[in-house]
Formats: C-alpha cells, sequence, structure tokens
C-alpha cells in the first residue's frame, strides 16, 4: 500500500504536470543563460561537459535548464536508480551529458522510468530497510524517506525548469 502512495504521488506529477511541461523544448532554451556566469552544460569536440565544483562558490551560480536537467537525470534519477535497483553507473565526472534538449529529455525519460519502476518493485518491508552509505546522509534512513526526497527533488526542479521555461518566453516577447 505505502509503496502504491509514495510512487504514485511522483508519478501523478509526472505524467499530468511535469513532464508536459517539459513538450517542446528547444535547444535555445535548454542552454538560455538568463543572467551572467550561469553554470551550464558545454557541448564540444571531446564530448559534453557541466559545470561543476564541490564546494559549489558562495554564492552558487545560477544554473539553466540544460544544468537542472542534468542534475535531476545523474543525481537526482540515475545515480540512485544504480545504488538501490541495478541501474548503470553514473556520475557526475563520467556521465554522457547531452548536447541538446531532444537529447536530455531521452535520457530524462529513461532515468525517471528505471527510478519509477524501481520504486513500483519495492516491497513494505523494503521501505523499512536503511537506504545504505551510498545515500550519505540519508543512509541510515529507511528507503521510504529516499523516496520521499526523490519526489521532492523532482517537483522542485521541475518547477524550477517551468519557471525558467516562463522567463525565457516572456524575455524573448519583449
Amino acid at each position: 500500500m505505502y509503496t502504491e502512495l509514495l510512487a504514485d504521488q511522483l508519478d501523478f506529477h509526472w505524467t499530468h504536470q511535469l513532464r508536459p511541461r517539459f513538450e517542446g523544448l528547444t535547444d535555445d532554451e535548454y542552454f538560455w543563460e538568463p543572467v551572467p556566469d550561469c553554470w551550464n552544460v558545454h557541448p564540444g569536440a571531446n564530448g559534453t561537459t557541466v559545470d561543476f565544483a564541490y564546494p559549489p562558490p558562495r554564492p552558487e551560480p545560477f544554473t539553466t535548464i540544460a544544468w537542472r536537467l542534468a542534475h535531476v537525470i545523474v543525481g537526482v534519477l540515475a545515480m540512485r536508480s544504480h545504488s538501490h535497483f541495478g541501474g548503470p553507473p553514473a556520475d557526475y565526472e563520467t556521465w554522457q551529458y547531452a548536447a541538446d534538449a531532444a537529447g536530455a529529455l531521452r535520457q530524462l525519460d529513461d532515468a525517471y522510468a528505471r527510478w519509477i519502476a524501481g520504486v513500483r518493485a519495492l516491497t513494505e518491508a523494503d521501505l523499512t530497510k536503511p537506504c545504505g552509505p551510498t545515500e550519505g546522509p540519508y543512509g541510515a534512513e529507511p528507503m521510504a524517506v529516499l523516496v520521499l526526497h526523490i519526489n521532492r527533488e523532482m517537483i522542485h526542479h521541475g518547477a524550477e525548469i517551468a519557471c525558467i521555461r516562463d522567463l525565457y518566453i516572456h524575455s524573448k516577447e519583449n
């Protein structure tokens, strides 16, 4: 019962709000830098890279849609799917970042499908087990806490991306 509730919360948002909001994303929107010194994704002859530093500078740079999608794809979904559901290895340093909006949306769809399938396969007992050492501050927390965290991350970052899309559209109208 709880597995279904946790999965349905995110899946409803994904199906009815988040993913439809990304339809028609253009490369111009994907890479748009609304302020100077944004962190972005950079296609190049030797592959596509992403701006990243740990710890991040203060204040943290504003991030583009491309950067935010990369974060959701890699850090929110793919790394967790690898750790918990047997997904392929994923990390910020070796990820093959999408060089365009269409590629990023394909990566997002794949990462989301893998994550939600993994969540739906969890048993009630799985939800009570500790997440483990790959989850840092969530390591000792039950898996249900991680699933709720990922739901929040998806909703939060999805709203940010939608807002940047709105700013892009309205900035181009003037």
